[in-house]
């Protein structure tokens, strides 16, 4: 089976009443968003990796259902050049779930799990740890798949000059770098913690030695 057709199926097993025009409709749809053509990162592959790192976690989740609900819509709506994508992925999951019939306090609870994948928030617990960190995995991968997902980032942000995205791409690492904890749950620390911290540290100093550079030249 495809990682497509795999993808749909997936999708299909979470409506207990099997797929249906609608069901599939916005499906579709988040498709067509998670292949637009200015996303490099921030794909159906990301989609992908946070639900299969969602199963691996799955006993631990009050509402699995409802963190993979979560998990697929998270960046739906994603522009680089706005800071609002979260809150709007979340609009846009409250809309196509309300249509699939998904009662009123699901909806807002996957919402809230949505808005928390901004990562602004200092501390999290419950699902919204575990939904918060399986987003940040990422950070903690080997450095290949690190430096690729890095690279990645930067193409969806082509349109900022080389020595503005150095800066400021440094400083968002280093947010997080700076945190007491990068990660929110015991599993997620013991697992990726410290791979997560040596791949910031390498990439900010590479990003600041670059900008060094050129500024010296």
């Amino acid at each position: 089976m495809s990682a497509a057709a795999a993808l749909r199926d997936r999708w299909r097993a979470l409506w207990p009443g099997g797929p249906s025009g609608a069901i599939d409709a916005v499906y579709r749809d988040l498709v067509a968003r998670y292949t637009e053509p200015h996303r490099a990162y921030h794909t159906l592959g990301h989609v992908a990796d946070c639900l299969r790192r969602l199963d691996e976690v799955r006993p631990l989740l009050a509402r699995p259902d409802e963190a993979e609900l979560a998990m697929w819509f998270h960046d739906a709506v994603y522009d680089p050049q706005r800071m609002d994508n979260e809150a709007r992925s979340a609009e846009l999951a409250a809309e196509a779930l309300a249509a699939l019939g998904v009662g009123a306090a699901s909806i807002a609870r996957v919402g809230e799990l949505i808005r928390l994948t901004s990562h602004t928030a200092a501390e999290l617990t419950g699902d919204g740890a575990l939904v918060g960190d399986i987003d940040l995995a990422i950070l903690g991968a080997e450095p290949e798949a690190f430096a690729a997902y890095d690279a990645a980032i930067r193409r969806e942000y082509d349109w900022v000059p080389e020595d503005l995205f150095r800066r400021e791409r440094a400083r968002v690492l280093a947010g997080f770098l700076a945190r007491p904890r990068i990660y929110h749950t015991r599993t997620f620390v013991d697992a990726l913690e410290q791979r997560a911290r040596a791949n910031l540290e390498a990439a900010i100093r590479g990003y600041r030695n670059s900008t060094q550079t050129q500024n010296e030249g």
